[in-house]
């Protein structure tokens, strides 16, 4: 392992590709290898890409990640696809769309099955991070699974969050039912070249307008044609923007303080969990079931005695 840490640190491709590996199967070694790299990470600006399934995420990550490279940086992506019932992998796998990019020396990109996590984040994407912030990449580009009211998660990991909708199918008012309004840095109006893309763009500003008296940054809307690469540079304009305007409010280290409570909290809760639910535990749920669908106590109940039998 320490074979493979120094490797990591010179800048070796497979020995990060290898510790992704272990991150993502949660071997034992996690703790010990994100422990080492703790100290590298805090770089590395992380953007968030959502929206509904064929709102052209994929291509627009694509065309973003070219621009910064023109821009002499390093990208990191991470792409998170639906899990196959059999592997267990990524389904999709975005290396596909993105295959022109694996020429590059500069990108990174690893596609992460979500493996039942409801929040359209993998549930190690976070940690895959932070083991491409220790390898230097500038940017760290999480394109997620699709949108759902659930799928709101991203805004903890990400310092913008980038919201792609498409003129057609409803999208400004699916995304309002879906919360993504609260959640959104920047609007994106992908395939911008179709009827109703100007309707679609003033009815997102409409809906961001709303909520404009509790935000100090208000997020602009960006028409962009991401197969012909159009509106892209002022995307990331808009990013560099709020990239800026976080530094100088001091919004930037208030995000780095939430994650790493949420680290914290994350690994004492699954900690706890792993050493409540032993034998003893595990036989005293199984004896109360049956009283339980006899409606003779509740599950409430139970839960207030396998506590109390815990701490006793």
């Amino acid at each position: 392992m320490n074979d493979v840490l120094e490797k990591y640190e010179r800048g070796d491709r497979r020995a990060l590709a290898r510790l992704i590996s272990l991150i993502e199967n949660e071997d034992v070694r996690s703790r010990e290898i994100l422990e080492k790299i703790f100290p590298r990470i805090g770089r590395a600006h992380r953007i968030g890409v959502t929206g509904p399934p064929g709102a052209g995420k994929s291509t627009l990550v694509d065309q973003m990640t070219k621009k910064f490279c023109q821009q002499k940086k390093r990208v990191g992506i991470i792409a998170v696809d639906p899990t196959s019932p059999f592997s267990g992998g990524a389904l999709l796998g975005d290396r596909i769309r993105m295959n022109d990019l694996a020429t590059y020396p500069d990108v990174f990109i690893r596609s992460m099955a979500t493996r039942g996590s409801l929040g359209g984040l993998a549930n190690r994407a976070h940690e895959v991070a932070d083991l491409l912030d220790g390898f230097g990449m500038d940017l760290i580009i999480f394109e997620t699974v699709g949108v759902g009211q659930s799928e709101l998660d991203i805004v903890e990991a990400a310092d913008t969050t980038i919201v792609v909708l498409v003129p057609e199918s409803g999208d400004a008012i699916q995304a309002m039912k879906a919360g993504l309004m609260e959640i959104g840095d920047i609007f994106v109006i992908n395939k911008s070249d179709r009827d109703g893309a100007d309707r679609t763009k003033v009815e997102v500003e409409y809906a961001v307008s709303l909520g404009g008296k509790n935000r100090q940054w208000q997020p602009p809307v960006v028409q962009t044609i991401a197969s012909t690469a159009v509106g892209v540079e002022e995307l990331l304009n808009k990013i560099e923007l709020h990239r800026d305007f976080q530094i100088h409010n001091d919004i930037s280290a208030q995000k780095k303080i939430k994650r790493l409570e949420r680290i914290v909290r994350q690994r004492v809760a699954a900690s706890l969990e792993q050493r409540f639910w032993k034998a003893e535990q595990e036989k005293l749920l199984r004896e109360k079931l049956k009283q339980m669908v006899d409606g003779a106590i509740s599950p409430y109940q139970v839960s207030d005695q396998l506590i109390e039998d815990f701490f006793k």
